[in-house]
């Protein structure tokens, strides 16, 4: 256990920015206060959202956390705020950290993230960029920790997109030691710089597996996970990528290859048919809406750390 609550970094812009002991705590933490053990108390604490980008699980999961921990949010909406007008973001960070206690950002562009925390002097979140999206993983881990109990001989398959939810998948599978393939047609692979990150952090760098052969990804898998084929801001390449990713749907049959303990997973909202099946979403195997509800539960934890 950590020998305090505060996390060694301020800011939580990558999954890199905790350790893997930080890591576990955070996750513990999220099961106490999703099982009602714990009750921590941010009266006071005001969380401001900036969301560039559409949401509805991470606008609507940090919202409640932030008001189960007593605390408030504030939606500061670039189309009806100075942000959406271009004031540039060092004087929108220094006023917001005269207000707010933490802030939550979804945007395109990491550097503009970055940028934020450079000039903040309040914690700074990542709530999704084009690069990561960190918080989604937290919520990943706990799910598969909630199923497996630990990361041991768990293996993970992403099929489909190299996107920023497999970048975090990626880094955080460093952390734990788990083996991650990434399964997507050729010249949709993950970011470079990602996996040189973490095979740096891997001890054993077999166990980070890219490949274009979903099949072969998916056996001996525990844990199937996909996510769309075309992120937001990506609408004049979607009719292209839809052709390109055929054969990388999570169906039926590709469930069956994989072990017979395996979990479905999905970060949503989904195109049904398309990256997965209908019938492969309401299975018993799908843990897609209990992984949806876990975010709040581990962004109520990480805001917890990152202001008690």
């Amino acid at each position: 256990m950590l020998k305090s609550n505060k996390l060694s970094n301020k800011n939580f812009l990558s999954s890199l920015d905790i350790s893997t002991e930080e890591f576990f705590y955070i996750l513990d933490l999220a099961k106490k206060l999703k099982n009602k053990e714990l009750y921590i108390d941010l009266t006071n604490k005001v969380l401001g959202l900036i969301f560039n980008k559409s949401s509805t699980r991470t606008r609507v999961s940090f919202q409640v956390a932030m008001s189960r921990l007593g605390g408030t949010t504030i939606d500061l909406n670039p189309t009806t705020s100075q942000i959406g007008r271009g004031e540039p973001i060092k004087d929108t960070a220094r006023v917001l950290s005269r207000y707010c206690d933490v802030i939550a950002i979804r945007t395109f562009n990491h550097s503009d993230l970055e940028e934020y925390s450079k000039w903040s002097s309040k914690p700074v979140i990542n709530a999704l960029t084009d690069l990561e999206h960190p918080c989604q993983a937290l919520a990943d881990f706990l799910t598969i920790k909630e199923e497996f109990l630990d990361f041991k001989n768990v293996v993970l398959t992403f099929i489909g997109d190299g996107n920023n939810v497999a970048n975090s998948l990626i880094l955080c599978g460093a952390l734990f030691g788990v083996e991650v393939r990434i399964a997507c047609p050729k010249g949709y692979e993950p970011n470079s710089s990602v996996i040189k990150k973490a095979l740096e952090i891997y001890q054993d760098k077999n166990l980070l597996k890219i490949t274009n052969d979903p099949y072969s990804a998916v056996k001996g898998a525990n844990v199937l996970y996909t996510d769309v084929w075309s992120s937001m801001g990506e609408e004049n390449v979607k009719e292209n990528k839809d052709k390109n990713f055929i054969g990388f749907t999570i169906d039926r049959n590709l469930v069956n290859k994989a072990n017979k303990d395996a979990i479905i997973l999905h970060c949503l909202p989904a195109y049904r048919s398309k990256e997965i099946t209908d019938e492969v979403i309401n299975s018993s195997k799908s843990r897609i809406f209990d992984q949806a509800e876990n975010r709040m539960h581990a962004q109520q934890a990480l805001l917890a750390c990152l202001l008690s």
